[in-house]
């Protein structure tokens, strides 16, 4: 199973919805996908169920969410409490997001810098995302995993980091996303160090560490507004100088300057709504959903958008669609 987490510092990119799409597209393509959500906000699980449905996940008696499956570990009172991913549709699942993981914070804080000690415990703190992601992907056959975190340089996506094979970065076409990049690639290149450090000193253990690779493949522009004449004159100041700062700050050899943009995405405005109220991606609206008249042409080209880029990433890294 191949994992891509999808991370900036910078929030309002249309990160979470993006992961949200993509996973859609992914299963309307034959994939089985898994979603994990581990920014506490929770917000991709809001997007995937209706409210009677996020109800019965999280006021069943013992729920089955990225906390609950962390708590044992974070206690320091057993290993992880592993279960089925929430079904989706058919080929779908997620992993759901939990509010308390934020609890989860100080714990990973303090065992980072314990894995240089090779302290067995800080490996099985530091692991626990890596280990829940790999375990519901199995339960879920899964071929493609794709991680939301929040928008933050905290231990909790430090450790959701080091659990991805590779990293998107979607940004936005305005100065501080531009800037954003610099924060980003630093990071990345660190943790993945640091990781790598932690991984030569690592004990014999009874589980399963993750490699720490998180190697970048390019970047997605969203959010921005079009007319019939193109991108609006604002906007695409920004788009022009987002390859430049991408390359300098985040890097990627292999990858042709052209080639660094994986996709573009326009502000699709109403067709948000209305995806939003029907519980489902926006190329997936009927008429039924408010989708009439001139939204049926938006609905169809948003599906191309979604399935261009689905198909560049999976070029990338060499997922056979």
């Amino acid at each position: 199973m191949k994992t891509i987490a999808f991370f900036n510092n910078k929030g309002g990119v249309g990160k979470t919805s993006l992961v949200y799409h993509l996973s859609w597209m992914y299963a309307d393509l034959g994939q089985r996908v898994l979603l994990a959500d581990l920014d506490p906000q929770s917000n991709l699980t809001a997007m995937c169920f209706k409210d009677d449905a996020i109800e019965r996940i999280y006021e069943a008696e013992s729920p089955n969410t990225i906390y609950t499956a962390v708590e044992p570990v974070k206690r320091g009172v057993g290993d992880l409490r592993l279960f089925d991913p929430a079904i989706v549709t058919e080929r779908l699942a997620i992993v759901p997001g939990d509010l308390l993981l934020s609890d989860f914070e100080d714990e990973l804080s303090a065992t980072w810098p314990r894995c240089v000690d090779r302290d067995e415990r800080a490996f099985r703190v530091t692991s626990a995302f890596h280990r829940i992601i790999e375990d519901a992907g199995r339960r879920h056959e899964a071929a493609l995993a794709l991680i939301d975190v929040g928008p933050t340089f905290g231990a909790l996506n430090r450790a959701a980091l080091i659990a991805a094979d590779f990293v998107v970065i979607p940004v936005a076409p305005d100065l501080f996303s531009v800037r954003g990049l610099q924060n980003v690639g630093g990071r990345l290149k660190s943790w993945r160090a640091e990781w790598q450090d932690r991984l030569e000193r690592a004990p014999r253990l009874d589980f399963t560490l993750p490699s720490g690779e998180m190697r970048p493949i390019g970047y997605v522009v969203s959010r921005h507004t079009e007319f019939a004449s193109g991108v609006v004159r604002s906007f695409q100041k920004w788009i022009t100088r987002i390859p430049a700062a991408y390359r300098g700050a985040v890097d990627d050899p292999p990858i042709p300057d052209e080639a660094l943009l994986l996709g573009r995405f326009k502000d699709y405005r109403s067709l948000i709504a209305m995806a939003q109220e029907a519980r489902k991606p926006m190329f997936k609206l009927r008429p039924g959903d408010g989708a009439i008249g001139g939204h049926q042409g938006a609905v169809s080209a948003a599906y191309g958008d979604f399935e261009m880029l689905a198909r560049e990433i999976a070029t990338r890294i060499e997922l056979p669609l």
